[in-house]
């Protein structure tokens, strides 16, 4: 069982069965199985995107500039943030919102030791505003927080229950890949993820775990190293 985990949440995955905004029953059953991971004693951090209310590379279509677009899709992120704490705090769990951009009227500004005590003390970590640089995604964001709060693993939580050669919504004949390797990963351009966020990982020999999040409750089994999943190493 997996000790010290990121758990990296999708912002779409989020809005359930819509493409905007929040679905609270979607986020209430997930912070009930967070609750689970974190009655084992796991140290548990969370980086979520911002895709539920903008995503900045889409933003970017000649009306706004690339850099702008990218800081409206970390207020997003923070957003999301505030929600899952404001949810497992209602479930007993103390939770604090780390932002890369400071808004000190809300959360605390990231500052590794400071990340680093609060998980010492079994609190739950979620990081906002991904990077606070435009041009990097919350995929970096989760690999570079993982990196430094010396996870174990991400497990990075989708609509699909793992990596495909093609695209399984479009594809019927779609194969699953159990295992890959990085540069298998990047020479594929396979897009769960991008390939910054990969070579990271790469780097720091950092596993990563796609899974489905439709049923909130493979979280707890992931952890456990069962379910249905993908994996990068």
């Amino acid at each position: 069982m997996y000790k010290n985990i990121l758990l990296k949440i999708s912002g779409e995955t989020l809005s359930g069965d819509g493409k905007f905004g929040f679905d609270f029953e979607v986020l209430n059953k997930l912070c009930l199985n967070i609750k689970k991971l974190h009655k084992k004693k796991i140290k548990i951090s969370i980086v979520i995107g911002g895709g539920n209310f903008m995503r900045g590379s889409e933003l970017s279509n000649g009306v706004l500039d690339r850099v702008t677009s990218d800081y409206m899709g970390m207020l997003g992120t923070v957003m999301n943030s505030m929600a899952m704490q404001s949810n497992l705090e209602k479930l007993g769990i103390q939770t604090r919102v780390m932002t890369a951009l400071n808004i000190n009227q809300i959360a605390e500004p990231y500052i590794k030791r400071k990340a680093s005590r609060h998980l010492d003390k079994n609190r739950i970590v979620i990081f906002a505003a991904g990077t606070g640089n435009p041009f990097f995604s919350t995929d970096t964001a989760a690999v570079l927080r993982a990196s430094e709060m010396k996870c174990e693993v991400i497990l990075k939580a989708t609509k699909v229950d793992g990596i495909y050669n093609k695209d399984p919504a479009l594809n019927k004949n779609a194969k699953k890949i159990s295992k890959i390797s990085y540069n298998d990963f990047l020479n594929k351009e396979i897009k769960v993820m991008d390939a910054t966020a990969i070579s990271l990982a790469k780097d720091r020999k950092l596993p990563i775990v796609i899974f489905s999040m439709l049923d909130s409750s493979n979280i707890v089994k992931i952890v456990e190293l069962k379910g249905n999943y993908s994996i990068i190493s």
